[in-house]
C-alpha cells in the first residue's frame, strides 16, 4: 500500500473528518505511514464563505503533535500543509514556511485571479482553452518565482472542473506552459504530485495525466508523491491498486515519502 501524502480532515474549510478518522482508516488499510496536508490559502475569501481556507495554524500545530505521539506504535503520521500558492502573497509564505516546522509542504493553485477552478465562475467570459492556459501561465509564474514547497500538487487541477474536463485536454495542446513548469520543478529540486482525485472525478486518469508524469520522468524528474487528496475517510488512498502499473509504465520505479522536508525514496 502506498503511503498517502495528500489528505484532509476537519482543519480544513472543505472537509468535516475528524483526524482520527482518516487515521483510523489509513490504519484498516495497512498504511505504514501517511501525511495529513490540510489546507491553508491566505487571502482569499470564497463568495458566501468567507476565509475558509484559512489555517487556523496555532490549533493545527499542537494537534498534530499531540495525535503522532497518540498513533505513534500503530501508524507513522507526519505533518504537512497543502499551501495555495499565490504571487502576491510572496513574502508572507516565505515567512509562514520559515516560522513553523513541517514534515511535508504541497504547494498548489487554487485560486487564479482570484477565482477557484471549482467554481463555474471561473470559466464564464472564456473559452475553455483559454481557461486552462490562464491556469497553467499563473502557474508556471508561481512555480519560477516561489520557493515555499516541496512538491507541486495536482497539476492538472483545472481540467477536474473544466465544461468538458479533459476531453480535449492533451500535454501536446498545452506542451508550451507545462514543459516549462515542469522543467522549473526539476531544476529547483522540486518534486510532482501524482494525485488520485483524477480518478474520483470520472476523468479516468490521475491528476496529472499519465502523459505528463511520462514527461516529467522522460526530462529527468525523480520526486513523486502519491496523494488520493481525501477530505472523507471512504476516498483514503482511492484507487491506490491502480498505481503500480501505470507508475511504472511512466518511467517510475521509486516514489516519494517526505520526512522533515527531505525526501525519501520507496521502491513502487
Amino acid at each position: 500500500m502506498f503511503s498517502d501524502f495528500h489528505t484532509h480532515t476537519d482543519f480544513s474549510g472543505d472537509s468535516d473528518t475528524p483526524v482520527s478518522k482518516q487515521l483510523d482508516q489509513a490504519i484498516k488499510l495497512g498504511m505504514k505511514e501517511i501525511c495529513i496536508t490540510d489546507h491553508h490559502d491566505h487571502d482569499v475569501v470564497v463568495p458566501g464563505l468567507g476565509p475558509i481556507f484559512e489555517l487556523d495554524i496555532d490549533s493545527y500545530l499542537p494537534f498534530m503533535n499531540r495525535i503522532r505521539e497518540e498513533y505513534l506504535s500503530r501508524i507513522k503520521v507526519n505533518i504537512g500543509i497543502e499551501l495555495g500558492l499565490q504571487l502576491h502573497i510572496k513574502e508572507y509564505l516565505e515567512d509562514f514556511v520559515k516560522n513553523h516546522t513541517f514534515d511535508f509542504i504541497i504547494g498548489s493553485s487554487h485560486f487564479i485571479d482570484r477565482k477557484d477552478p471549482y467554481y463555474p465562475e471561473f470559466f464564464q467570459g472564456r473559452t475553455e482553452k483559454e481557461a486552462y492556459c490562464r491556469y497553467f501561465e499563473i502557474t508556471l509564474k508561481r512555480v519560477k518565482e516561489l520557493d515555499c514547497f516541496d512538491v507541486f500538487g495536482h497539476l492538472d487541477y483545472v481540467v477536474r472542473y473544466g465544461p468538458n474536463k479533459n476531453e480535449f485536454y492533451s500535454l501536446e495542446e498545452y506542451r508550451d506552459l507545462i514543459d516549462p513548469i515542469l522543467k522549473t520543478l526539476i531544476e529547483k529540486g522540486k518534486g510532482l504530485e501524482c494525485n488520485t482525485g483524477g480518478y474520483k472525478y470520472k476523468l479516468g486518469h490521475p491528476n496529472p495525466s499519465e502523459e505528463i508524469l511520462s514527461r516529467y520522468r522522460e526530462l529527468g524528474g525523480e520526486i513523486l508523491t502519491i496523494g488520493s487528496d481525501a477530505h472523507t475517510p471512504e476516498h483514503l488512498a482511492y484507487d491506490f491498486q491502480r498505481l503500480k502499473p501505470v507508475l511504472q509504465n511512466c518511467g517510475f520505479r521509486y516514489y516519494t515519502v517526505y520526512h522533515e522536508r527531505k525526501p525519501e525514496f520507496i521502491p513502487i
